[in-house]
């Protein structure tokens, strides 16, 4: 076996597309992805998976119906299942998120955003 480090930064150097994950790795059945995010995404919820989040470069605000969670640099969150939220980043935020393969980042297949593997 050959370990390859994954840099983040190399990863997130590929691609601008936003709100876009990006397969980075994986471990026990978990997808690592990273994604660049700005502006709004849609309010969902995943109703078998908690929703983790590491703020790599930015600042990353969940907001949530009983208040908002802000995120800097280097802090994470992880939204309970079945807990309704919308990510908002004012400005190009990196995140690092860690989800169950296959989990729609929606909360919806129909609607989800296809990952894809670099």
């Amino acid at each position: 076996m050959t370990a390859n480090p994954v840099n983040l930064e190399e990863k997130l150097a590929l691609f601008s597309e936003l709100w876009s994950p990006k397969v980075v790795g994986g471990y026990n059945g978990n997808d690592l992805l990273v994604v660049k995010v700005k502006g709004e995404f849609v309010w969902h919820l995943h109703p078998d998976t908690d929703d983790f989040f590491l703020v790599l470069k930015g600042r990353l605000t969940i907001r949530m119906r009983d208040g908002d969670v802000v995120l800097g640099p280097g802090e994470l969150y992880v939204v309970p299942k079945g807990v309704e939220h919308c990510p908002y980043a004012e400005e190009e935020t990196h995140l690092l998120l860690i989800e169950p393969a296959g989990t729609p980042n929606t909360g919806d297949p129909a609607t989800a955003a296809i990952k894809t593997k670099i």
